[in-house]
């Protein structure tokens, strides 16, 4: 780069005290520039303004919040929700209705605009501060009362920042698109915070940066929540930027007859499919391959979205694997996730920390039912689950996904949602008929790397734990779920049993 000359990639970044946005801004804010925080009532913009300022407290800056629209009792009932102070936070109260002055000469909005403006640049001359919280931007376009004066006050607020170095952050909330898009096209940047409300189940923040000039950041739409502390964002997940090395190997299941139907069991980093019925042995394989991750010392993390722990860990119990111990110790631990509740990043976002923070080499999502009922978008499902088995990938880690199919016996049995194309390895289970009782069937139909056998064999699943027998060779038909005794064959000792 030629001497004396500078972009915005080289400007200082200023950061916001909320550690998810940073993260998507990559770093901060510029230093120095005016940005826009929009969005609708209750998304959280005040709350996220006044950890802007107290970031910049705790680093012994002066920092300025301009209040025309709440008072200071109004900020002070915020501050304590969320178990703050704002001692070192110098705040201007312009909330409060001015005295109306009658004069022959001009509106009294025009000589109110005037008269606040200026008290409110008398304040950031004198206090000099770096950061500044403008909250909000309507009170002004109100008393604006068009888009050309409107513009005006907000460039000379944009010229006093530069003249001072401050930081300035205007709140703003949406009303409509004329004057929001002039305000968007002085800021140098925009964030925007949205609010949805599902058909049923607790409403769904989101956020976006949908400009920054001349700094790369992280696009699309980015989960939020608002919690005791501030606001916790769950960035965008993006598998490509998380690629460790690790060695490729099997990973058994403690089942011998599983693993070699499985040409030695799936690799590290793959991600499985267990598809079937209802009550055919998904979990149970899944459970299984968790509890021998955790006899060889490795963690597997368990995300249950159909079961309650209690009931979940009952159930491994009456199958002869006691999980118990292992989920006391921490080498397993099971999550419960309520659907109604969680949004696809605090989703992603607990799985990362599963593997990141917790050492997880295995992670079981039992079910994708219950997933697909968590986004409120479903048509982006199999994009957002590829994203995330893309990451575990990246990082080694062995995914195994349940998903339960419509219908119970027959071929006809249907997913909610197709998955089987994403996934490195599927897992079949059936029920077949034979000998006058219900049975179950299991199968590979599909794993990318290595091979594995084509056979069908019988899954049993009791007190003496989960066993797979040999292959259903004297049957044909099976995963129709009506199979014929071959002419000839002898009915297989499991079967009789």
């Amino acid at each position: 780069m030629p001497r004396g000359t500078e972009t915005l990639e080289d400007t200082e970044l200023v950061p916001t005290g909320t550690g998810g946005l940073d993260d998507v801004l990559g770093g901060g804010l510029p230093a120095q520039r005016i940005h826009l925080l929009q969005g609708d009532p209750g998304t959280g913009k005040t709350t996220l303004a006044l950890k802007f300022l107290l970031e910049g407290v705790s680093r012994k800056e002066r920092v300025l919040y301009i209040a025309l629209s709440e008072s200071r009792t109004e900020l002070e009932q915020v501050t304590r929700s969320h178990g703050w102070s704002l001692d070192g936070i110098t705040i201007v109260d312009h909330s409060g209705a001015a005295e109306e002055r009658e004069t022959t000469l001009f509106q009294p909005s025009e000589v109110e605009l005037g008269a606040r403006m200026r008290s409110i640049l008398e304040e950031i001359d004198q206090l000099r501060p770096s950061r500044i919280v403008l909250d909000s931007c309507s009170e002004l376009r109100l008393l604006s009362q068009g888009p050309l004066r409107y513009r005006r006050q907000i460039l000379a607020l944009r010229a006093r920042a530069a003249a001072l170095g401050s930081t300035i952050l205007l709140i703003d909330t949406l009303a409509g698109a004329g004057p929001e898009m002039l305000l968007q096209s002085v800021v140098h940047g925009v964030i925007t915070l949205e609010q949805l409300s599902p058909l049923y189940g607790a409403e769904r923040r989101r956020m976006r940066v949908s400009k920054l000039r001349g700094r790369r950041f992280r696009g699309g739409y980015h989960d939020f929540m608002i919690r005791t502390g501030g606001l916790e964002i769950f960035p965008r997940l993006v598998a490509a930027e998380h690629h460790v090395q690790y060695q490729r190997s099997p990973v058994p299941s403690g089942i011998q007859a599983l693993d070699a139907l499985l040409g030695g069991g799936p690799d590290r980093g793959m991600s499985m499919l267990l598809m079937g019925p209802a009550g055919c042995g998904k979990s149970a394989i899944a459970s299984r391959y968790a509890l021998a991750s955790a006899e060889r010392g490795e963690r597997a993390a368990i995300f249950a979205f159909d079961e309650a722990l209690a009931m979940f860990l009952a159930r491994a119990a009456s199958l002869g694997m006691p999980l118990e111990g292992r989920v006391t110790a921490g080498t397993i631990t099971v999550q419960q996730v309520d659907p109604a509740e969680v949004s696809p990043g605090e989703f992603a976002h607990a799985v990362r920390q599963a593997v990141e923070r917790d050492s997880a080499r295995m992670v079981v999502i039992d079910s994708l039912n219950g997933y697909l009922n968590a986004m409120p978008e479903e048509q982006l499902l199999a994009l957002q689950i590829h994203e995330l088995l893309g990451y575990l990938g990246q990082r080694g880690v062995l995914t195994l996904m349940t998903v339960a199919q419509h219908g119970l016996v027959g071929p006809d049995s249907q997913s909610p949602v197709d998955l089987s194309y994403i996934a490195d390895a599927v897992l079949l289970f059936r029920y077949f008929e034979a000998t006058g009782r219900v049975r179950k069937a299991i199968s590979v139909v599909k794993k990318r790397s290595g091979s594995h056998e084509s056979t069908i064999r019988e899954l049993l699943l009791g007190p003496s734990g989960v066993q797979v027998g040999p292959p259903l060779s004297q049957f044909e038909g099976v995963l129709s779920g009506n199979p014929r005794l071959i002419a000839g064959a002898s009915t297989p000792p499991y079967v009789q049993g």
